[in-house]
């Protein structure tokens, strides 16, 4: 699944954001990654996602070594991951339906896959019924719960979580952490949450 050892990172600037890292998530784990802000949460999720690669030591994220990968297999590795952001990241313009399938369409998902696959992760998350509101029109909660299903469109067998209920109440934190830990249950996938 996730394999860190001895992982730093410089940044261009001089920045040392991770320091002798080493981490390992096994298949189905629900795991907390715990730090205070600066302390390289962020650039930890960058490196699973291969936005950044290790200065030193070692990452690997379902069979993919992050350090040695050619940019053009990023995308192949990307898509055994699903990605929830605090910030949401939901196009305002489309409705739920429209954002949940957006994340399929861009992988090159056929019409008769999107329209069984939608349906199924707004049920999962409890938004089958919202289907075709936009956005704005939901409380932050419900976006979040959007953005968890978009992150599930594709399928992945890990879901990283990037401070995805730091911007939510104490009980609308309490309910997505809920539903995060029975979709580890449900499915089977690994959920790894940064905060």
């Amino acid at each position: 699944m996730i394999r860190m050892n001895d992982v730093t990172v410089v940044y261009d600037n001089g920045i040392r954001a991770v320091n002798k890292a080493s981490l390992r998530v096994d298949e189905g784990e629900f795991v907390f990654l715990v730090g205070a802000s600066g302390s390289g949460k962020t650039t930890i999720i960058k490196l699973l996602t291969a936005e950044v690669r290790p200065t030193e030591g070692k990452v690997l994220v379902n069979n993919y070594n992050i350090g040695e990968m050619k940019k053009s297999r990023i995308p192949y590795l990307r898509r055994t991951l699903g990605v929830v952001y605090q910030d949401f990241r939901l196009i305002k313009t489309k409705t739920v339906y429209e954002n949940v399938a957006f994340a399929m369409r861009t992988i090159g998902a056929k019409s008769k896959a999107i329209k069984q696959r939608v349906p199924y992760v707004l049920d999962l998350v409890g938004l089958a019924d919202k289907a075709k509101e936009k956005p704005m029109n939901l409380s932050g909660g419900e976006q979040q719960r959007v953005a968890i299903a978009r992150a599930l469109a594709n399928d992945p067998n890990v879901l990283l979580c990037d401070e995805a209920t730091s911007a939510l109440d104490p009980q609308t934190t309490k309910a997505i952490l809920r539903l995060l830990k029975n979709l580890n249950e449900k499915l089977g996938i690994t959920v790894v949450i940064i905060t």
